[in-house]
């Protein structure tokens, strides 16, 4: 565990709904620098409305998330938490990446346009300087000759590659994956997972929504299983898989493994 410091990420009695429905039920969570975190558990579970309100993709209805010891959607004053401007949103997600399950291309840009966009538009990087740090970015996740294709002429397993090397323009303090490789044919999770991987070798910091239990027992520091909106049981993917101790946790664990 690397367990030194200030935590990252504080996630603190965290409740979110969706009308009459309870998607979020008290999650409590703490995060340190250069750690991997994935969360697991059946569909439905509330892994994916978690990334997205760690992002303030989504509001939450109770509790708090704190990054970098800043509340995410508030500011602290006079004791008190007041929600904040989307301008002023939009300026703490720059240190928060997302790479999502659908890539989120954008169609009609090539892959260096695709990864330019963020340092260009929003951190007013020179274009030039951008464009070589985006290339550097390509050969880093293996795509170096792809810089020109657009990603209707790529596979998904690149698609998603490009993903990751956009997210990293913005050199994000944490970044967060959503179920990455779930949309890929098999023979090209492989590739994905490579990049990841020589992320945490690297030291950034992640949160991975995953099924792939391989990945999350030989990369990840903490195991995270949730179940109906909950933390059943989190810990070292050793002990987590080794010796569930929760049930519903073991059931899941019975199916995947």
């Amino acid at each position: 565990m690397k367990a030194a410091g200030e935590p990252l990420v504080r996630i603190v009695g965290v409740h979110k709904r969706y009308g009459l429905h309870e998607v979020l039920r008290g999650i409590d969570l703490t995060i340190h620098r250069g750690e991997v975190v994935c969360l697991l558990g059946p569909s439905g579970g509330g892994k994916s409305t978690l990334l997205r309100c760690i992002n303030h993709l989504e509001r939450i209805d109770r509790g708090e998330i704190w990054v970098a010891g800043e509340p995410i959607g508030y500011r602290l004053h006079g004791g008190a938490l007041h929600e904040l401007h989307e301008r002023d949103v939009a300026r703490q997600r720059r240190s928060v990446g997302m790479v999502f399950q659908r890539f989120n291309l954008f169609a009609h840009r090539t892959a260096l346009e695709n990864i330019l966009e963020g340092p260009v538009n929003v951190l007013g990087i020179p274009r030039a300087a951008a464009e070589k740090q985006a290339r550097a970015l390509l050969s880093r996740v293996g795509l170096a000759d792809r810089a020109d294709y657009h990603p209707a002429q790529l596979s998904g397993g690149q698609q998603q590659r490009v993903a990751i090397a956009r997210a990293l323009a913005m050199e994000p303090r944490l970044i967060l994956f959503d179920e990455p490789t779930s949309a890929l044919d098999p023979e090209l999770v492989g590739d994905v997972l490579d990049v990841m991987r020589s992320l945490a070798r690297e030291g950034m910091t992640m949160i991975v929504v995953t099924h792939e239990v391989g990945f999350a027992r030989e990369v990840g520091d903490q195991a995270v299983f949730m179940f109906d909106g909950r933390i059943v049981e989190a810990g070292p993917p050793q002990e987590v898989f080794s010796r569930p101790r929760h049930d519903r946790t073991r059931q899941f664990l019975a199916k995947v493994l």
